[in-house]
């Protein structure tokens, strides 16, 4: 009776704890399910806003045009149709608050009620014009042709080099300076980092005493507890003046100070996977380099480090993949400016800041939240493929030892 008791109690204690991991399994896929639904979102959508149209003349050949296009139009960097294929007519701006510049209020009428037929009156007598209003002023007579605005592609998305979700008439969703944003950021941590946690990790593993070591092991990973928003403020108050006074610079929210605050954050996590490696080291490879003649260093350098070297690889690994994600500390020290960055002294914006900064005023479902959604679907597939390597460099360096 107590066996068949026991047999029961092992089953149902299984029967959960697979229910636990199935549940745990199926809510991380679901929640990547969600996220590439919403990311994929936004190349089905032509980059304007809900709502509004983009109209030229009837006469006027050009009917297609590329956001970057519409842009340079708009900021009258392109100011002939000809340039873009068309006639030689310079092209004339027209947004909806400039219909007081051709019609009097008495012509609009109250409350802009002959402002459609206005419009359309304008568009017929202007063969440059371009136009960007509400197509709730389109009326079934309408005399202007609406521009074919070309989806937002993949490509076009990850090479595109101006990110402004919020333009007018067109968004811009070029994602290329936030990718290359996070990769340099990242890089400089991993670059301070580095060398100081593999020096503090070769310390404690080999040289430190018992005592010091129980001393200095909790308060290093005491660090990775420490909420990223005040590693943040300690970077806008100590390490972005520091580096402004340093280098002559007119502000000091730059890449370098990214970098420095998360090399500050990446130490624990390196550290305590690479003294772990090291001190995984077999005694007896220690006594046999020492019997062979070698000094403490050597053994050091010639023995320990070689071995635990997959150790040392997944830690330093993983700490870019922690700089990578992080949010609140950079983007209080980087100065949020979404251009390519040519060096560590200039102001940068990362993929985690830019969700952060925008998710919020991004209305739910328009172009601009799902372009978020798609930087969140990028950061995944960067962070999986971070994984991924230290899987692999595990792995491959576990078979060579057996």
């Amino acid at each position: 009776m107590k066996t068949n008791f026991k047999q029961i109690k092992e089953k149902v204690i299984e029967s959960i704890l697979m229910l636990s991991s199935a549940a745990t399994s199926i809510t991380v896929i679901l929640i990547v399910f969600f996220l590439f639904i919403e990311g994929a979102g936004v190349f089905t959508k032509k980059p304007i806003d809900k709502g509004f149209l983009l109209a030229v003349n009837e006469s006027n050949p050009v009917g297609k045009l590329e956001p970057s296009q519409i842009k340079d139009i708009f900021d009258q960097k392109i100011t002939n149709w000809k340039e873009l294929g068309g006639k030689d007519e310079p092209i004339v701006l027209f947004r909806t608050g400039d219909i007081t510049d051709y019609y009097t209020e008495e012509e609009l009428g109250e409350n802009f009620v002959n402002f459609p037929d206005k419009i359309n009156e304008l568009m017929a007598k202007t063969p440059g014009i371009i136009a960007f209003f509400s197509d709730k002023y389109v009326n079934k007579e309408f005399k202007g042709k609406e521009v074919d605005i070309n989806k937002i592609t993949v490509y076009k998305f990850l090479s595109g080099e101006e990110w402004f979700p919020t333009a007018e008439p067109v968004a811009q969703m070029g994602v290329k300076p936030l990718i290359y944003g996070t990769l340099w950021v990242s890089l400089g941590a991993i670059l301070l980092a580095l060398p100081i946690a593999l020096a503090a990790a070769i310390y404690l593993s080999e040289i430190a005493k018992k005592r010091t070591r129980n001393l200095l092991k909790p308060l290093i990973e005491l660090l990775a507890g420490i909420p990223s928003v005040v590693y943040g403020f300690f970077g806008l108050v100590v390490i972005v003046p520091l580096i402004q006074s340093l280098f002559g610079l007119p502000v000091g929210e730059t890449a370098l100070a990214g970098s420095v605050v998360l090399a500050i954050m990446a130490l624990p996590t390196i550290i305590t996977i690479s003294e772990d490696a090291m001190r995984n080291t077999p005694r007896a490879m220690k006594e046999a380099s020492l019997a062979l003649g070698a000094s403490h260093w050597q053994t050091i350098y010639k023995v320990v480090i070689p071995y635990s070297a997959s150790g040392i690889t997944a830690g330093a690994i993983l700490g870019i993949g922690r700089a990578i994600g992080e949010t609140m500390a950079v983007l209080m020290v980087t100065g949020n400016a979404a251009v390519i960055p040519h060096s560590f002294l200039a102001p940068i914006r990362t993929i985690p800041a830019t969700i952060a900064a925008e998710l919020g005023e991004a209305p739910n479902g328009g172009l601009h939240y799902e372009a978020l959604f798609a930087l969140g679907c990028i950061l995944f597939i960067i962070t999986f493929g971070i994984n991924m390597l230290v899987e692999l460099v595990t792995n491959r360096n576990s078979h060579k030892k057996h």
